[in-house]
């Protein structure tokens, strides 16, 4: 069994070496595959809440009028707006349709579920945000329906 002795220095240096190899790794990961991994992942969650809403809408309409209570909107138009941005949002960020505007909208159910439903949950909110803020910031990329349709603007066609 071999041994292996760090110096102070020499220690400090190799690590410092390779923190620098591992960012140099890491910064030559594409944009566009950590844009997609965002929308993709984002995009899960949402449509899995939709999925959910669905399944048992009266369900749902009974959370809406008695435990979720969002302000100034009617129990069964709060539900409906919010499936509807759930599923169109979760449909747009996945193609990579109008992203920024996809990403925009669900910021603003994040804020609401924030805000009036679940503020105990900051965390979790905070992560969706994160990658929405991403796509909303730095757009679809690569591999998306807004890059073809801005690809073939550029174009001339």
């Amino acid at each position: 069994m071999t041994t292996m002795r760090i110096t102070r220095a020499g220690g400090s240096r190799s690590i410092v070496k390779l923190h620098d190899l591992f960012a140099e790794r890491a910064a030559a990961l594409p944009l566009s595959v950590v844009q997609l991994a965002a929308r993709v992942g984002v995009a899960e969650v949402f449509w899995q809440s939709a999925q959910t809403k669905l399944a048992s809408w009266p369900v749902t309409l009974q959370l809406f009028a008695f435990e979720y209570r969002v302000p100034l909107i009617e129990p069964g138009h709060a539900a409906l707006l919010a499936t509807a941005a759930e599923l169109s949002g979760a449909v747009m960020l996945a193609l990579g349709v109008l992203s920024r505007l996809a990403s925009l909208m669900l910021l603003g159910l994040v804020a609401t579920i924030q805000i009036f439903v679940y503020p105990g949950h900051w965390a979790e909110h905070l992560m969706w945000a994160s990658l929405l803020l991403l796509i909303l910031s730095r757009g679809a990329g690569f591999f998306s329906v807004d890059h073809l349709v801005a690809r073939r603007i550029r174009a001339g066609g």
